[in-house]
């Protein structure tokens, strides 16, 4: 039986009832596990998610520890495990390192933005919300068309791949897979807001890492790869089996591969777009502590570069060495590139390796990776719908309960269209890899002139306008001009290749900045910043226009008592000279402080990862055995601390509050045992 993605077959390695079982069985377990976290928030650490406030931006009280794990699990989606392990099969060990050096500058540079929006709009919930201050309800709209699209197709990918690999290892129907993913994460995601998506993504992260750990490990000591030693010597003795076409001497290992240096560009520019246009990720430094943005956002940028590392080198490189073998499960058959770029690799070699039980700790994997990216997803799109939509348009004068009422409504409807997206996508005939390839075209255009919606004051309202348009016009255009040049037409596969994405991504990328430039100079304004001080908080009306943003110390001792507390217009009546800034000057010289370090990390980052260590290494050179042993040591090492980053520490930063929660669960358990 086949599906409609092509040569995708299931070859059952785990039985359908069990796939069902798990999939229903896990989204029950965490949204219980997380309904009643909520509840031991709201009885013994004073959250309440029953306000908007703490609905979106769970009143921005986040310490580093947690907003570390939650940034990490968002961006932990499952091409960093399943697809990273399915490319290095394809093109060699180039790919995992590439792919981890896609991943990081991304958050690192979501931390210099996010510091600056905190200086510049204290009171922002989504980066949307920006936008419509600055550049009036058209600019609003363009980019709300940009972030909603990024996030749907982002979400719908990442189901689509869920779905297609579950369909692969079990015969489980693709849309009863596609369905049943996200029901549970709906549920804790509505009741419990974004505080509940910190949790939830602090276990996936705990359960997704400790599995990357034990998959790595047990794969490569099992006796068919051999350890280091052995993998390397299997993969020098299949070296004619596995010539690789644009390689140097068609080795997997060497860092001098054409496809996979092509492959890292279009995931870096990509990946961008799915970092700096994704609400989630805005609404998360919104909502960590003043202090805690940077080196959260930090810790979870170098974390993060080991797991495609590590895993992507070690199943991809072990699963090319047993393909041709009795043990795996296409013997003695050869794996599709549809099925290679479905990501069926790692449960293939998985199932080889280690039987049943790793399948059933595979799937639970996926349902991590999966649910993390949901779950982050649904608050994103829920907070454009509500806040920037609802509320701005619809019914400007909705009450905070209204306000929360309607976020819970479009995180279903959210939940509901992702659905029909991803089957529609599946029909349609798409798979990971085609949508890699045309996400950067459709989401980078946004990426430049939002950066400088906080950064320079000379972006006219028009350009903001009309560049993002005329970027992603270049790059459509870029990209199938390049298809139909290169391969004579343009069709599902030849704008699945990848010269004329990078082409593409490249054009939406870069134009929307000349544009910008052009177009900002021909008709120069001028953007007051104080301007930005006009957003309140969502549910300020209840102190009196006068909210204290939580972090800053200095500001709610300023506070009057509420018994003497002036009543004075909204920021939004009053006159920018009257408008202050609810940092003190201590507060704001420590954020400028921090906002130096981001950039100097940011640059330090890309150096390190884009020049430094990858581009000496592109050369005609093949890995020695003792310079792949410890290549491969130190990307499994990276991996541990990983582990301890955003696992570990979060513990250590949250137990105060741990150790609250606790005492207060076991001081009222007599009386709940009696009631």
């Amino acid at each position: 039986m086949t599906v409609a993605t092509g040569h995708i077959h299931s070859v059952d390695l785990i039985p359908q009832g069990t796939a069902y079982g798990l999939l229903i069985g896990l989204g029950v377990l965490f949204c219980g596990v997380i309904l009643i976290a909520i509840k031991i928030q709201k009885a013994y650490l004073c959250e309440d998610s029953g306000t908007s406030e703490m609905f979106m931006v769970a009143n921005r009280s986040v310490g580093t520890g947690l907003t570390a794990s939650a940034v990490f699990s968002s961006w932990m989606w499952i091409n960093e495990t399943v697809l990273s392990a399915a490319m290095c099969y394809r093109y060699g060990l180039a790919v995992p390192l590439w792919w981890g050096s896609g991943l990081c500058f991304q958050i690192a540079l979501m931390a210099a933005l996010g510091v600056m929006a905190k200086i510049r709009v204290p009171y922002a919930h989504t980066s949307l919300e920006i936008i419509r201050l600055r550049y009036g309800r058209i600019g609003h709209v363009v980019f709300i068309v940009l972030n909603l699209t990024n996030n749907v197709f982002g979400c719908s990918s990442m189901i689509l791949t869920g779905s297609q690999l579950i369909y692969g290892v079990s015969g489980m129907n693709f849309v009863a897979a596609t369905i049943l993913m996200p029901l549970g994460v709906v549920l804790y995601t509505a009741v419990g807001g974004l505080k509940a998506t910190f949790l939830t993504d602090f276990l996936h992260t705990t359960v997704a890492l400790i599995l990357i750990i034990y998959f790595t490990l047990t794969v490569l000591v099992h006796p068919a790869v051999g350890g280091l030693g052995g993998l390397y010597d299997q993969i020098r003795a299949t070296a004619a089996e596995n010539y690789i076409p644009g390689n140097f001497a068609g080795s997997l290992l060497t860092m001098k591969s054409r496809d996979a240096i092509i492959w890292g560009l279009i995931l870096k520019f990509g990946n961008l777009a799915l970092v700096i246009m994704d609400t989630a990720f805005w609404q998360k430094s919104f909502a960590s502590e003043v202090h805690a943005t940077v080196p959260a956002y930090n810790l979870a940028a170098v974390a993060v570069f080991g797991i495609p590392w590590g895993l992507g080198t070690v199943i991809g490189l072990s699963a090319r060495a047993l393909h041709d073998t009795p043990i795996f499960p296409t013997y003695p058959g050869t794996l599709t590139l549809a099925e290679i770029n479905s990501g069926l690799v790692m449960p293939y070699l998985v199932q080889a390796l280690i039987g049943p039980a790793g399948i059933v700790a595979f799937f639970i994997l996926l349902f991590m990776a999966l649910t993390s990216t949901v779950s982050s997803s649904m608050i994103a799109v829920s907070s454009i719908l509500s806040f920037d939509l609802y509320k701005t348009y619809i019914n400007p004068r909705a009450s905070d309960r209204r306000l929360l009422h309607v976020s819970h409504l479009t995180t279903v409807v959210h939940a509901v269209f992702i659905t029909g997206i991803a089957i529609a996508l599946n029909y349609g005939g798409a798979n990971m890899t085609w949508l890699g390839y045309f996400r950067p075209i459709l989401s980078c255009p946004g990426i430049i002139p939002l950066g400088l919606t906080l950064f320079w004051s000379g972006q006219t309202r028009l350009a903001a306008i009309l560049a993002p348009i005329l970027g992603f016009a270049t790059g459509l255009t870029i990209w199938l001009v390049s298809a139909q040049s290169l391969y004579g037409a343009v069709t599902m596969d030849t704008t699945g290749q990848g010269l004329p994405a990078l082409y593409g991504a490249i054009g939406s990328f870069f134009s929307p900045a000349l544009y910008s430039v052009v177009l900002s100079v021909f008709r120069p304004a001028r953007f007051d910043w104080r301007e930005f001080l006009r957003v309140e908080l969502a549910d300020a009306d209840a102190d009196n226009g006068q909210p204290v943003l939580p972090g800053d110390g200095d500001a709610e001792k300023k506070q009057p008592p509420a018994q003497v507390t002036p009543i004075l217009p909204s920021s939004s009546q009053r006159a920018l000279d009257d408008l202050q800034h609810p940092f003190s000057a201590e507060t704001l010289q420590e954020l400028w402080r921090w906002l130096r370090i981001a950039w100097v990390v940011f640059g330090v980052l890309v150096l390190v990862t884009f020049v430094l260590w990858p581009m000496p290494l592109y050369r005609d050179y093949i890995f020695s055995r003792s310079f792949f042993a410890g290549w491969t040591t130190v990307a499994i090492l990276w991996q541990f601390f990983a582990f301890a980053a955003v696992v570990v520490y979060p513990l250590y930063d949250g137990r105060r509050e741990i150790a609250r929660g606790a005492k207060g669960v076991w001081n009222s358990w007599p009386s709940m045992q009696k009631g």
